[in-house]
């Protein structure tokens, strides 16, 4: 067998050339023909600051220090491709020169590319597979530089060119930031540290390249979610890495047996909470629950990062899509299916396409509150088919289920309205452990009204507003008209102390002006909800806003 061997990008951008040489399977000093079409595309991604450049130009380094130790022959044989040449590579035709250049030089063909193989086969070459790396062991992890910085209390670090290392450290809605060293990142360090997490995941079968774009790239390595950064995307390279802290079971969150039997019947839920409050966690805990039960668990996930079983298949993007990704998914028929995360308005659309398909729907929302959470789907979905997408919200907080909400349909007369004529489809949105209606939400004109049932404790408004006012209790301010304002039918009534009667005033909410009117004999105004001044000053007096009058 003749020691002559060419190489193609893919042989070079998945590193097995190194494992070849290093392993002994191309002779004790082989030559390695590299064509100059493969060092223009790896100069060509390496410029566009694609990772795997990087990756590539490291791997030909490594070949010329071999060369230059004598370990083997390195020869850069033909010429640069025109640009023509590069506009007629989708076509093979970049491949075709490979090709020929390793014909050219009585050359084995070494390659990771089943079609340029198969074709190098049929013009007569001997071919080279090299897929997978030959009697070595899997890089673990632990052999990280990255991993320097990280404890046993570490969510994420952060480094950064120049800048002295950073971490999060704590738990699920308990952490802080943290200097980890006096001694700021180099260039040269910050480099060696993004080319091992790269080398690592290329070897490594249970790690994955998730995206890759100029500038940027994400990686799942085991465990952790690495995001490497780098200008034009980012002002300078940067280096995040996050893992979860904690792998937990459902009977972990010491749920009761209400909640569990609830979770049982739930096919539309919601796991709410704000960034880092332990959300994808619970996810994962209720994504291996559903397992235990007999249940077909699929994941949908931009990045897949959620600690589950490996039974469960976890989906991303396909061909950049996470609506082509459903297409495929609703074809497999899950039971249920955990989307993390629910974020633009096709998720949304996605997200409901499903329920109304009859799957499971477990959906991550980043929001500040339960309620937030279903203000999301406002206007994304029509007001009837809300409790047939979503039916049970659960609110993250610090690491624990805070909040349980569940949804409704209803036809009632909402509260705050007198008139029976008034009666509407109405969603009720209760707290699932006590039992209390929370809030309303319902059509009124051309708005969507979430309307707040609970009292509010703190300024002790009476709770039937239709029927006992909303008294603003503030303390006396030179030249502010003290008002009662209650709501009564499709209207607001304005009451000023019997003093103003008949004289105009401006109706303002904190220091700023909403309207001017005039005062009746009874000192009384009337403002129609039909308006947007009356629909304003609704919402305004529900958010317990400063609400005054001044004399015009």
């Amino acid at each position: 067998m003749t020691d002559k061997f060419a190489c193609d990008t893919s042989i070079i951008f998945n590193g097995q050339i190194l494992n070849l040489i290093e392993d002994g399977d191309l002779g004790d000093k082989p030559e390695i023909f590299i064509s100059n079409i493969v060092v223009a595309e790896i100069e060509y991604r390496t410029n566009i600051q694609k990772e795997i450049g990087f990756y590539g130009l490291n791997v030909l380094k490594q070949l010329r220090e071999w060369h230059d130790k004598g370990d083997i022959i390195l020869r850069i044989v033909g010429k640069r491709p025109t640009r023509e040449e590069i506009k007629m590579s989708p076509g093979g035709e970049l491949d075709a020169l490979i090709r020929k250049s390793a014909l050219e030089n009585d050359a084995i063909l070494i390659t990771a590319d089943r079609i340029q193989g198969d074709v190098g086969i049929f013009e007569g070459l001997e071919v080279m597979f090299a897929w997978e790396k030959k009697d070595t062991k899997i890089i673990e992890p632990l052999s990280l530089k990255l991993l320097d910085y990280f404890d046993d209390k570490t969510m994420s670090v952060h480094l950064k060119r120049n800048l002295p290392p950073h971490a999060k450290k704590g738990g699920p809605g308990d952490w802080h930031l943290e200097q980890v060293s006096e001694e700021p990142i180099s260039s040269k360090l910050i480099e060696e540290i993004a080319l091992e997490i790269i080398e690592n995941v290329r070897e490594d079968e249970h790690s994955f390249m998730e995206i890759e774009k100029e500038g940027a790239v994400v990686v799942q390595l085991r465990e952790f979610r690495i995001v490497i950064t780098r200008p034009p995307f980012s002002n300078d390279v940067e280096i995040t890495a996050v893992r979860p802290l904690v792998n937990l079971k459902l009977s972990d969150y010491g749920l009761n047996r209400t909640l569990m039997e609830r979770l049982e019947i739930a096919e539309g839920i919601l796991v709410a909470g704000a960034p880092g409050a332990g959300k994808s966690t619970f996810s994962a805990a209720l994504a291996n629950f559903y397992l235990e039960h007999d249940k077909v668990v699929k994941t949908l996930e931009s990045v897949r990062d959620l600690q589950v079983r490996p039974e469960i298949t976890q989906y991303t993007k396909l061909e950049g899509s996470l609506e082509n990704s459903a297409d495929i998914l609703l074809l497999v028929r899950p039971d249920f299916t955990i989307f993390d995360e629910v974020r633009t308005t096709k998720d949304f659309e996605i997200y409901s396409d499903f329920r109304l398909s009859g799957t499971g729907m477990v959906g991550v929302v980043h929001s500040s509150s339960a309620i937030d959470a279903i203000q999301r789907f406002i206007g994304r979905v029509e007001l009837g088919m809300l409790p047939s997408i979503i039916d049970t919200i659960i609110f993250i907080k610090g690491g624990a289920v805070a909040t349980v909400l569940v949804l409704k349909m209803t036809v009632k007369v909402p509260s705050g309205f007198q008139d029976k004529d008034l009666a509407r489809p109405v969603v009720e949105v209760r707290d699932y452990m006590t039992g209390n209606l929370e809030y309303e939400i319902y059509s009124f004109g051309q708005d969507i009204v979430i309307y707040p049932i609970a009292p509010v404790h703190s300024k002790n408004i009476p709770r039937d507003r239709e029927t006992r006012g909303y008294k603003k209790e503030r303390k006396s301010k030179k030249h502010k008209i003290e008002l009662d304002l209650s709501v009564k039918s499709n209207k607001i009534v304005i009451k000023a102390p019997l003093m103003y009667a008949s004289q105009n005033i401006v109706v303002y909410v904190e220091d700023e002006p909403i309207f001017t009117g005039s005062l009746s004999r009874n000192s009384e105004m009337n403002l129609s909800l039909s308006n947007k001044e009356g629909r304003l000053l609704l919402k305004e007096l529900d958010r317990e806003k400063d609400i005054y009058g001044k004399i015009k």
